[in-house]
C-alpha cells in the first residue's frame, strides 16, 4: 500500500509518499481501508517538530473508512463496518491499523468523509462548551478562528446551548461563514481591536470564557477580554506558544487558565462514544453543518499543511488517498 512518511522534522516537503507493507491486525486491532482523512494543526505540529516524534512515522491522526480485517478478540467491528477515529497516529495511508476500542461506527448512511471531517475537531468542540467551560443559556462566549474547523462547530454548539457568541475572523468570506454558523457578532480582527469590540458588545464587563486556538498573537488581549472569574481556554497555538506568564498574571481577574486536549477527554470508551455519537447524531440529523472548505488527493498532503498553516483554509481540509 501507499502512505506517507517522515523521516526527519522540518518543513511540508518532508512528507514522502512511499510504497510500505500491508498491515495486519493485533489481537484487539481492526485495518481499515482509509477512504477520508482530516488534516489538522497537531499534524503539522508533529511533522515540524514542534511535538517530538519517533522517525520514520506516518502523519494524520484523524480518518474513516471501512474496516477491512479484525484481530481474533475483536467483537464489536466486523469487516465491511464503516468507521472512523482520531488521536491515532497513522492516517495519511491507504490502510491503518487501529485499536478497536477507539473506532466508532458511523451513523447509517454517513459518508465516510463527514466521519473524517467530524471526529476530531467536532469532539474537541464538545468538550470545550460541555466540559471545560460548561456554557449555560444566556451567556456570551469568545471564540477565535470562528471559520476554522472547530471554530465553526464551537459556534453551532454554543448556540444550540442558547448562549451569544462573539468570534474573530480575517476576511470577508470567513466571515460570512461564521455568520452562517449563528454568530451573532463577527470581528474582523485584522481591521478592528477586538479587544474593544468585545468590551462594546458587553457593556465593559468582559465575556465569562474565551476559547482560544490561535494562541500567542491573541493571548494578552484575550485575557483582557475576560469578566472577573472568568476562563481562558487556550486549545491550539496556531500563531505560535504563548510566552511564559507568572502565575500572579492571574490575580488582576481571579482567572482561571487551562490548556484542555482532545486525549484527556476522551480517556475511556464510554466518553469516546459519549461524545463521537452526540456529535454524529447532530450531523446525521442536520442539527450541526460541517462545512468541508478544501480537499487535496493524499499525495498533495504538503499543499494541504502549507495552506492550513498559512491560515488559508476553512472549514475543514481532507485528504483522499
Amino acid at each position: 500500500m501507499k502512505s506517507m512518511r517522515i523521516h526527519e522534522a522540518g518543513g511540508p516537503e518532508v512528507m514522502r509518499y512511499e510504497e510500505v507493507a500491508d498491515l495486519e491486525p493485533g489481537p484487539q486491532e481492526a485495518v481499515i481501508g482509509v477512504e477520508a482523512v482530516g488534516v489538522n494543526f497537531i499534524d503539522i505540529y508533529q511533522r515540524s517538530g514542534m511535538y517530538p516524534m519517533e522517525f520514520p512515522f506516518t502523519p494524520g491522526s484523524e480518518a474513516s473508512g471501512r474496516v477491512l480485517a479484525v484481530g481474533s478478540e475483536v467483537t464489536e467491528l466486523a469487516p465491511g463496518d464503516t468507521v472512523a477515529y482520531c488521536m491515532t497516529v497513522g492516517a495519511y495511508a491507504q490502510q491503518a491499523v487501529i485499536p478497536a476500542e477507539r473506532l466508532v461506527k458511523l451513523p447509517e448512511g454517513m459518508e465516510a468523509q463527514t466521519g473524517a471531517a467530524a471526529m476530531l475537531q467536532g469532539m474537541t468542540a464538545h468538550y470545550l462548551v460541555h466540559t471545560t467551560y460548561p456554557l449555560k443559556a444566556g451567556e456570551t462566549l469568545l471564540v477565535h478562528a470562528g471559520a476554522g474547523g472547530v471554530g465553526l462547530l464551537l459556534i453551532q454548539m454554543a448556540k444550540r446551548l442558547g448562549a451569544r457568541v462573539l468570534t474573530t475572523v480575517s476576511t470577508a468570506e470567513k466571515a460570512r461563514l461564521a455568520e452562517e454558523a449563528g454568530a451573532d457578532l463577527v470581528i474582523r480582527y485584522t481591521e478592528e481591536d477586538f479587544e474593544q469590540r468585545v468590551k462594546e458588545a458587553t457593556n465593559g464587563q468582559g465575556v465569562p470564557v474565551v476559547y482560544d486556538s490561535v494562541g500567542q498573537t491573541t493571548f494578552d488581549m484575550s485575557m483582557r477580554c475576560l469578566m472577573p472569574r472568568g476562563y481562558m481556554v487556550l486549545f491550539g497555538q496556531s500563531s505560535g506558544f504563548v510566552d511564559p506568564r507568572p502565575p500572579n498574571d492571574l490575580a488582576r481577574g481571579s482567572f482561571f487558565l487551562t490548556r484542555p486536549g482532545l486525549v484527556h477527554h476522551t480517556r475511556t470508551r464510554q466518553e469516546l462514544l459519549w461524545r463521537a455519537n452526540e456529535v454524529l447524531g447532530w450531523i446525521a440529523s442536520g442539527e450541526i453543518r460541517l462545512h468541508i472548505g478544501s480537499t487535496y488527493p493524499l499525495t498533495q498532503a504538503a499543499e494541504a499543511h502549507t495552506a492550513l498553516a498559512g491560515r488559508q483554509t476553512t472549514g475543514k481540509v481532507l485528504l483522499f488517498p
